[in-house]
C-alpha cells in the first residue's frame, strides 16, 4: 500500500493522472486550507471562498487527464485560485454594472410613466373645469384654444365683438386659474390639452 502523504507533488499528479482518487484525496487535503485562506485574504468572503476552492477541485478532477504542469502544482492551483477570483470579481462588476443600469431604466421608465398620468390627469381635469364654464365663455374658449382661432375669426364665426370675445377668454382664464391653481392655468396657456 502506497503512503500517498509521503509521496511529492510531481508524483501524486502522475497518480492523478491515472485516475487515482487516493491522489487526489491527498492533494486536495494538502491543499485545501492554504488555498481557502489564500483566496478568503483576497475577497473577504468565507462562502465565496469555499466555492472557489470547490469548483477548482472539481475542475481539477475533471480535467485531469488534459492536465499539464508547466510548473509545479503548487504554483498551478495557486494560480488556478487567482484566476478564478479575478473572473469573479469581472462577474460581480458586470452583474453590478447591469443592476445599475436595470434600476436607471425602471426609474426612467417610471418618471416617465408617472409623468404621462400627472399628464392626463391634469388634462381630465382640466377637460372637467371647461366643461362647468358657462355655455357662451365654454365656445369662445373652446374655438381659442382648440381650433387655434383668433379672436377676429370667433368674433365673425360667433357675430359678437372682438372685444367681447377677447374679455370671454380672459374671464375663462380667471375662472380655471382658481380652480386649477397656476400649474394648471400655465398647460392651458400653453396649450398642453
Amino acid at each position: 500500500m502506497v503512503a500517498y502523504n509521503s509521496l511529492s507533488d510531481h508524483e501524486l499528479t502522475g497518480l492523478l493522472k491515472t485516475g487515482d482518487r487516493a491522489a487526489f484525496t491527498e492533494i486536495y487535503q494538502r491543499y485545501k486550507w492554504v488555498l481557502f485562506l489564500h483566496a478568503l485574504k483576497r475577497i473577504r468572503d468565507r462562502e465565496q471562498a469555499k466555492d472557489i476552492i470547490q469548483e477548482l477541485f472539481t475542475t481539477l478532477w475533471d480535467r485531469r487527464n488534459d492536465l499539464e504542469l508547466r510548473t509545479h502544482l503548487s504554483g498551478y492551483l495557486y494560480t488556478s485560485v487567482r484566476n478564478r477570483i479575478i473572473k469573479s470579481f469581472a462577474h460581480q462588476q458586470v452583474e453590478s454594472d447591469y443592476i445599475n443600469s436595470l434600476g436607471a431604466s425602471v426609474n426612467q421608465e417610471n418618471c416617465v410613466t408617472d409623468h404621462k398620468v400627472r399628464q392626463s390627469n391634469l388634462a381630465a381635469l382640466i377637460e372637467k373645469e371647461i366643461n362647468e364654464l358657462p355655455e357662451k365663455m365654454r365656445e369662445v374658449f373652446l374655438l381659442s384654444r382648440k381650433q387655434n382661432l383668433s379672436h377676429k375669426e370667433i368674433a365673425f364665426q360667433l357675430g359678437i365683438e372682438e372685444s367681447t370675445v377677447k374679455r370671454q377668454i380672459s374671464n375663462a382664464l380667471k375662472i380655471l386659474r382658481v380652480k386649477l391653481g397656476l400649474l394648471a392655468w400655465l398647460a392651458l396657456f400653453f396649450k398642453f390639452l
